[in-house]
């Protein structure tokens, strides 16, 4: 059963099942996927060129900061005028290792780290950045209502919409999100992870 003004279709039992899930299959994925950060760990520290990980402060659940991490795809010169929506990851400021995991998704692997730490969940809103929200806010005050949902990994507006290039693709992110919180249950998000999954193993862009 829904809170009281909320408009989450998901009820306290969905919630406690989709955290459990969340947690086997952070650890799940940490356990299988340690060998893959080992050999991606020692190849960019192989390259010479920065650090390991990147991290960045994003905006999660009730509107509380935290730290995502990411493997390092750019260089830091990327955004010396200022945050850019999407920054691109291209042969003028990426190794060919650091495009071909930003291309394959594999840069997101550290993140099922802020899964298990419960920052985030495997489908929910991509977190944002509070330089953009403030944007967004200027135009709707209806992200206010994405702060009613952890962060995910994937969403329907990650399969659907894409990188979030320009304002309306923002706004257009936004109103999926919302509608995924409206109608969203454990199945939903079990369709939503195979598709992610089938995405990335058939190399499909999004």
């Amino acid at each position: 059963m829904r809170e009281k003004g909320s408009l989450d279709a998901m009820g306290k039992l969905q919630h406690s099942m989709k955290r459990a899930f969340d947690i086997i299959g952070a650890l799940i994925g940490l356990a299988l996927c340690s060998p893959l950060f080992l050999v991606i760990s020692i190849l960019i520290t192989y390259q010479s060129n920065g650090p390991i990980f990147f991290r960045q402060i994003r905006i999660g659940y009730k509107g509380r900061p935290f730290a995502i991490f990411k493997f390092r795809t750019m260089s830091s010169i990327v955004e010396e005028e200022g945050p850019q929506l999407v920054a691109k990851c291209d042969s003028s400021n990426s190794t060919r290792l650091e495009q071909f995991l930003r291309g394959h998704h594999l840069d997101e692997l550290p993140q099922l780290w802020n899964v298990l730490r419960g920052d985030m969940s495997f489908v929910g809103p991509r977190p944002e950045r509070k330089y953009f929200i403030d944007k967004i806010l200027r135009h709707t005050d209806r992200y206010q209502l994405i702060y009613e949902m952890k962060p995910g990994l994937t969403s329907e507006a990650t399969l659907y919409n894409g990188y979030t290039d320009t304002m309306e693709k923002m706004l257009k992110r936004m109103e999926m999100d919302i509608h995924y919180l409206e109608h969203r249950t454990l199945w939903l998000d079990f369709t939503i992870i195979v598709k992610t999954v089938v995405n990335i193993l058939t190399g499909k862009k999004f």
